[in-house]
């Protein structure tokens, strides 16, 4: 038996789960804490507010599984990817950090990307740069902040920030993590200084690299003090939470996949080999374990679609009421065709431009064709990324849903219609805190592998959501009529966002 804690700093909260090799989840509990938005198109958050978080919510946990807590063997953490936190050389941060849905940056995003060709960029950084993104929100700061910018002795990632509180030690950060800022070299496993340097941005500015199992420090004698945890844990670098729910849902090798519908989502696979995408239509991280990768095609408007029919367009009461709704509908919609593009879009068309679309309505159309052509546009885009991933070169046989969309049963089975795959959901719906665990575990030698760490703690629901042969002729049919939309809408999409 041992006993590993796992804490994941997501966008809205706090996560920690407490697990028992044995037993299984023994905690599972989170704090909140506010996005940020002084200005139109920001978006940042106190670090100081995940500390505080994270000391409530080991405070439930003691108070919970007093003996269990005092017997933590080591720490694990996964983050939200992507943001940055700016420290001087105190370690203290000079500003808010600025998180992945900032949009601050738009100037220097666009002046990256034209400074290098499609093909030199994807070669370089195999991904395409965006606001909100470490490197672009780096280059903000120095170009609008510059007094701030001269302060800043290093930068890092969300969940760094909190492993050097509790080890009181340097600032580092982890193989996925950095890779999600974008200026880095994913095939060389280090910063892109030769990219980073001609924005003005220098090598000293970024903390060393380490592989996700590695052993980054013990818990300090302050930090036990201010969180209760034992002097000398052991704490591991940890990883970005993509790599985190990958091993949350037991995926360690090719052949499988997960698909998470939160406020966005995305489909995300492991790949073994270095498979970027050349027209950087998806995105690629390293990943936590074996030196391997992290695919990624990300749309910006999952749940937010749902939500945004349910409370601005139908008022409905409760999902479950949409769920209802929606149930009442034949898979197709009876032709109505929904294009989740509501913020514009990434994968696979990168175009922020793009707007969402009803297509297809007719007089018999009502409340129900709506709900139900929602869950099914927002799963065409998720299999558009799908079939990116299959494109480069890796596919997979099982589909691991989680997120928000997961706890629809009806939703589940249109993903298995669409992907025509097998859709399971795991028991724990904690994945990135439990791949945090098993991450921790690897580092502390309580595994062997992702492999075993996996196989010992990932266990799936007892029902399984097999493809329905009619409904993947009709879904088929649709895709294509969904696919066909896009194309013949962009340049009007364009226009008419331009004034």
């Amino acid at each position: 038996m041992a006993v590993i804690l796992g804490i994941d700093v997501g966008t809205q909260s706090l996560k920690a789960v407490l697990l028992d090799t044995d037993r299984g989840c023994l905690f599972s509990g989170g704090a909140g804490y506010e996005i940020l938005i002084p200005e139109i198109g920001y978006a940042e958050e106190e670090p100081e507010s995940w500390w505080r978080a994270l000391k409530e919510v080991l405070a439930k946990m003691k108070s919970s599984q007093p003996k269990e807590f005092d017997a933590i063997e080591v720490i694990g953490l996964s983050g939200q990817m992507h943001g940055l936190v700016a420290l001087d050389s105190n370690n203290d941060p000079l500003i808010p950090s600025i998180i992945w849905v900032d949009q601050r940056s738009k100037s220097q995003v666009e002046r990256i990307n034209s400074a290098y060709s499609d093909t030199e960029l994807a070669a370089l950084l195999h991904n395409r740069v965006f606001t909100g993104f470490g490197f672009p929100s780096l280059l903000w700061i120095k170009e609008e902040r510059p007094e701030v910018f001269e302060r800043i002795h290093k930068v890092c990632c969300p969940k760094d920030y909190l492993r050097m509180k509790l080890t009181g030690g340097d600032i580092g950060t982890d193989m996925s993590d950095a890779s999600s800022m974008t200026g880095f070299d994913l095939q060389n496993r280090r910063w892109s200084h030769e990219v980073l340097e001609k924005f003005g941005l220098s090598r000293e500015l970024f903390p060393d690299c380490h592989e996700s199992t590695e052993i980054a420090g013990c818990v300090s004698d302050s930090a036990a003090r201010e969180t209760g945890l034992g002097k000398g844990i052991r704490i591991v670098y940890g990883s970005g939470d993509l790599a985190a729910l990958l091993l949350g849902c037991g995926i360690y090798k090719e052949g499988m996949s997960a698909v998470n519908i939160g406020t966005g989502a995305n489909y995300n696979c492991y790949s073994k080999e270095d498979r970027y995408d050349k027209k950087l239509r998806m995105q690629e991280f390293c990943n936590a374990v074996d030196r391997s990768y992290a695919l990624a095609g990300a749309i910006l408007s999952g749940g937010l679609s749902l939500s945004w029919l349910k409370n601005k367009i139908l008022n409905i009461e409760s999902y479950a009421d949409v769920d209802r709704l929606a149930s009442e509908a034949a898979p197709g919609s009876d032709g109505v065709v929904f294009l989740p593009y509501l913020g514009g879009e990434r994968a696979p068309h990168m175009d922020y431009n793009a707007t969402g679309v009803f297509f297809g309505l007719q007089h018999m159309h009502d409340k129900r064709h709506l709900c139900r052509a929602v869950l099914e546009g927002v799963t065409f885009a998720l299999k558009d990324a799908e079939s990116l991933i299959e494109e480069n070169g890796v596919s997979n046989h099982r589909v691991v849903a989680c997120g928000g969309g997961a706890r629809s049963p009806l939703w589940l089975q249109i993903q298995a219609d669409i992907f025509e795959k097998e859709v399971v959901v795991t028991e724990m719906n904690e994945q990135a805190g439990l791949g945090a665990c098993i991450i921790a575990g690897i580092g502390a030698g309580i595994f062997s592998s992702a492999q075993e760490g996996c196989e010992s703690l990932v266990r799936y629901q007892e029902r399984r959501y097999e493809p329905n042969s009619q409904n993947t002729d009709i879904y088929r049919y649709r895709y294509e009529i969904y696919r066909s939309l896009y194309p013949s809408l962009k340049n009007i999409m364009r226009r008419n966002t331009s004034k």
